[in-house]
């Protein structure tokens, strides 16, 4: 059985914690195997990579991380923000671009989600 592949978009700092709690939700209807999720994070929403403050969450993208989630930042996104792609924790990849990494992600079949 193929794969479902879903791709959250996350462009704004303020819709992390629901785009975090919709895979939590979306991953106990479906087992981690049956699924390929990816978070592509860009313009200011690669900031929250980055914000100390947000422990809880962050410990929350690893774990999500360790069931097969992949985390991608922007890196457009990173050098318009002046920030150190080195810096960000070591489950996100940085793509080239964040649109580019949709539509490519939507033409191998993703489906696409913005919460």
């Amino acid at each position: 059985m193929e794969k479902t592949k879903v791709l959250f978009h996350v462009s704004e700092n303020e819709v992390w914690p629901k785009a975090l709690t919709n895979i939590q939700n979306f991953l106990k209807d479906v087992s981690d195997n049956q699924v390929e999720i990816e978070l592509v994070a860009n313009a200011g929403a690669v900031n929250f990579y980055y914000d100390n403050d947000k422990v809880n969450l962050h410990e929350q993208m690893s774990s999500l991380s360790s069931r097969g989630v992949k985390f991608a930042a922007c890196r457009n996104a990173l050098q318009a923000h002046s920030l150190k792609e080195e810096l960000l924790p070591e489950f996100v990849q940085v793509v080239p671009g964040g649109i580019t990494e949709i539509v490519k992600k939507q033409s191998m079949g993703f489906i696409y989600i913005k919460p």
